[in-house]
C-alpha cells in the first residue's frame, strides 16, 4: 500500500493522482457460479378492466403492431393515469420537498440528440414535472446543465439530502462534469449548487445512502471513483480504480459495501469502509465475486434487506444471442464472502425454446440496445419491499410479488409501444428507465423512449400489502 501525504485543501486533480496512487485492490473472496433453473416466473391472473397480451408473456407480435392493436397499450391490472413528452431515457426519481410538493425527474433522450425536436419545442435534458395532480403532471424546468443533457444511466437522486447528481455519460464515457441539484427548498425549481469538472468517466452513478459520497462507474472508459460531496459547493476526488468494468453500483445502508453490476464477473462487492470514513490513501478490499451462467451484461444491484437478511435484486440487460439475454435474478448475500443466486425473474419471451425466428422478427427485436430483455428493477423500499418493478424494454413494466424471496410471481404490467425512431419502422416499446414507485397510491411512474413519461395505477387486488 501507497502512502502519501493528504490534504482536503489540495486541488482537485493531485487529490485525483493521490486517489489512484491509494486504489490498491485486496483480494479476500473468490468467484463462484450457481443459479437456480432458468423457468419463466408465473404469468399475472389480468382481472377486469385489463387489456391484457395475446399469447407468450412479454411478446408484442409483428401482427398487432402492423394492425394497430399494440398501439392501444397491453394492461394487467393497470391503468394510465397520465403521459408526458414523446421521449424518455433511463431515469425516473421522485421527491418530496418540506412544503409537501411532490417532484418527478427524468432524462429525455437515450442517446443525445438521438431524440432532439421529438418533445416539440421543449429542449431535450431532465425534464421536472409537478406532481401535485399525477393525472395531470406540469412541467416546471428543464435541467440543462452539461451533465443533465447528456447524463446516460447516472442521474440519481439522494432522498435524505435531497440532492440530485449526474456526471456528463455517455454509452462509451465522457470526461465527467458532475452536476449536483438541492431539491429541498422547492422540488418543483431545483437549485444548481455546482457544475464540477470531476474528471473521473462517466457512464452509470450513484449515492451512499447518507448522501456524502458520489459514485461515478464507466463501463467502457473502465473507471470506477467516489467523490466526497459532503459539501456539494466543492466537491473531492477520494478515490479511483481502473480495475473492473463497472456498471451500476449501489452500496449498502452504512456505506461501507459497494455493489458493482461488473461487465465480465458479473456481481463484485468491495468494502470501501476507508472511503466511507474518510481514511487517507484509502484501500479497497474485495470481499467476493459472483457469476452465473446465463450472464449477459449486469446493469444493476438493487439492495434490499428481507426479515433483517440482505439480498440484491440484480438485473442484465442485452440479448445479443440465444443463449443469454438480460433478467433479473435475486442473490443471498447474508454472507457476503459467499453470494449466491436464489431464484430468478424472466418472462416467456426470454427463454431459450421461445426465441425464434418468428419473435426474433417483432419490432424492434433486432436493435443490439432494445429487444425482448430487461434494463432497471426498482423497490418501493429497501426493508421488506412485497413487490419489485422491472422495465423490460420491449414487454414495459412488469410488477412482481416477491413476498416469498425464493418464488417471485408476476402480478401486473403496462407496456405502452409508441412511435418508432426510424421512418417506416413499426411502433414498438422502449422502457429501460427505472421505476419511481409510489405505494401509498399503487403508482408506477416510468418512461419510454419512444412514448414519454407514463403514470399507472395498479389494482389494489393485485398490490401486496
Amino acid at each position: 500500500m501507497v502512502k502519501l501525504p493528504f490534504s482536503r485543501r489540495l486541488p482537485a486533480v493531485l487529490v485525483l493522482v493521490v486517489a489512484l496512487m491509494g486504489s490498491l485492490m485486496v483480494i479476500a473472496g473468490q468467484a463462484q457460479t450457481a443459479e437456480p433453473p432458468l423457468v419463466a416466473t408465473p404469468k399475472a391472473k389480468c382481472g377486469p378492466g385489463s387489456r391484457p397480451e395475446s399469447g407468450r408473456q412479454g411478446r408484442v407480435p409483428t401482427v398487432e403492431a402492423e394492425s394497430g392493436r399494440s398501439l392501444q397499450g397491453y394492461t394487467c391490472n393497470t391503468q394510465k393515469l397520465a403521459s408526458f413528452g414523446k421521449s424518455g431515457g433511463f431515469k425516473v426519481e421522485r421527491y418530496v420537498d418540506k412544503a409537501g410538493h411532490e417532484c418527478a425527474y427524468y432524462d429525455t433522450t437515450l442517446l443525445i440528440p438521438l431524440d432532439v425536436g421529438r418533445n416539440g419545442t421543449d429542449l431535450v435534458g431532465v425534464f421536472v414535472l409537478d406532481m401535485t395532480n399525477p393525472a395531470k403532471p406540469v412541467r416546471t424546468e428543464s435541467l440543462l446543465s452539461p451533465a443533465m443533457q447528456t447524463p446516460h444511466e447516472s442521474v440519481s437522486l439522494n432522498q435524505r439530502r435531497g440532492l440530485l447528481a449526474a456526471v456528463t455519460s455517455n454509452p462509451a464515457f465522457k470526461p465527467g462534469v458532475l452536476d449536483i441539484y438541492d431539491l429541498t427548498a422547492d422540488c418543483r425549481h431545483p437549485k444548481l449548487v455546482t457544475s464540477f469538472p470531476i474528471g473521473y468517466l462517466g457512464h452509470e452513478g450513484g449515492f451512499a445512502p447518507d448522501g456524502n459520497t458520489f459514485y461515478v462507474a464507466s463501463l467502457f472508459g473502465q473507471t470506477l471513483g467516489a467523490v466526497d460531496i459532503t459539501d456539494p459547493v466543492t466537491p473531492l476526488p477520494l478515490w479511483m480504480t481502473t480495475e473492473y468494468q463497472p456498471h451500476g453500483v449501489s452500496l449498502s445502508d452504512d456505506g461501507n459495501r459497494l455493489y458493482i453490476a461488473e461487465r465480465n464477473k458479473g456481481l463484485v462487492i468491495l468494502d470501501v469502509s476507508q472511503v466511507q470514513k474518510r481514511q487517507i490513501n484509502p484501500v479497497v478490499f474485495r470481499v467476493s465475486e459472483l457469476t452465473w451462467a446465463s450472464k449477459s451484461t449486469p446493469q444493476i444491484n438493487l439492495p434490499i434487506t428481507v426479515k433483517g437478511r440482505p439480498y440484491l435484486i440484480e438485473m442484465d440487460e442485452f440479448s445479443g444471442s440465444n443463449t443469454v439475454v438480460g433478467a433479473a435474478r435475486i442473490i443471498d448475500i447474508g454472507d457476503d464472502r459467499k453470494p449466491k443466486v436464489i431464484s430468478n425473474i424472466r418472462l416467456e419471451v426470454h427463454q431459450l425454446e421461445n426465441r425464434t425466428a418468428d419473435q426474433a422478427a417483432d419490432p424492434g427485436s433486432d436493435y443490439a440496445f432494445q429487444g425482448y430483455a430487461g434494463h432497471y428493477c426498482s423497490v418501493p423500499t429497501r426493508v421488506d419491499p412485497k413487490v419489485v418493478a422491472c422495465s423490460m424494454i420491449m414487454s414495459g413494466v412488469r410488477l412482481f410479488d416477491i413476498s416469498d424471496i425464493t418464488k417471485p410471481r408476476e402480478v401486473a404490467y403496462f407496456n405502452q409501444p409508441g412511435a418508432s425512431k426510424a421512418p417506416g419502422q413499426l411502433p414498438s416499446a422502449w422502457a429501460m428507465s427505472s421505476v419511481a414507485m409510489v405505494p401509498e397510491r399503487n403508482e408506477l411512474w416510468y418512461s419510454d423512449g419512444n412514448s414519454g413519461f407514463h403514470v399507472v395505477k395498479v389494482n389494489n387486488r393485485a398490490w401486496p400489502r
